[in-house]
């Protein structure tokens, strides 16, 4: 099997239903501006833990926001983010003289494993395959 991939266990924790409604919309409002506007995901070091202190709750009320409103956890939720900005990258001209592997820092990812197991794990490809399947369609 490439890339390690494990399949997600449904879990269900009791704290979740324990949120209110108004206070679930104001964590994902705010988790949304720090994806958005802040691009937290570009840092590499950056934690759920950080995200919960920067907007003063915990990191079970940001793990649950994130669980219930975009249906995964923190990592996989920072890493679409990460494979997002890659994507435009990988085919952007300003950027087809960085390598792969710079792409992929400059997305958020700490290193080129774990960039390629993120990115394999959301596209089925690796980013060198997507970067070359891009080029060959803009010759045609």
């Amino acid at each position: 099997m490439k890339y390690n991939i494990t399949e997600k266990k449904e879990k269900n924790a009791t704290y979740r239903m324990l949120l209110r409604p108004e206070l679930v919309d104001e964590i994902y409002e705010k988790i949304l501006q720090k994806l958005l506007v802040d691009k937290i995901y570009q840092d590499p070091k950056y934690s759920a833990k950080q995200l919960a202190e920067e907007l003063k709750t915990n990191t079970r009320y940001i793990s649950a926001v994130i669980n219930l409103r975009f249906q995964q956890n923190y990592s996989s939720l920072i890493n679409e983010y990460r494979i997002k900005q890659a994507l435009y990258m990988l085919i952007d001209n300003r950027y087809q003289d960085k390598t792969i592997e710079e792409i992929g820092r400059m997305s958020g990812f700490a290193n080129r494993q774990s960039f390629y197991a993120a990115f394999y794990r959301q596209k089925g490809i690796t980013p060198k395959e997507y970067r070359d399947q891009q080029q060959e369609k803009r010759k045609k």
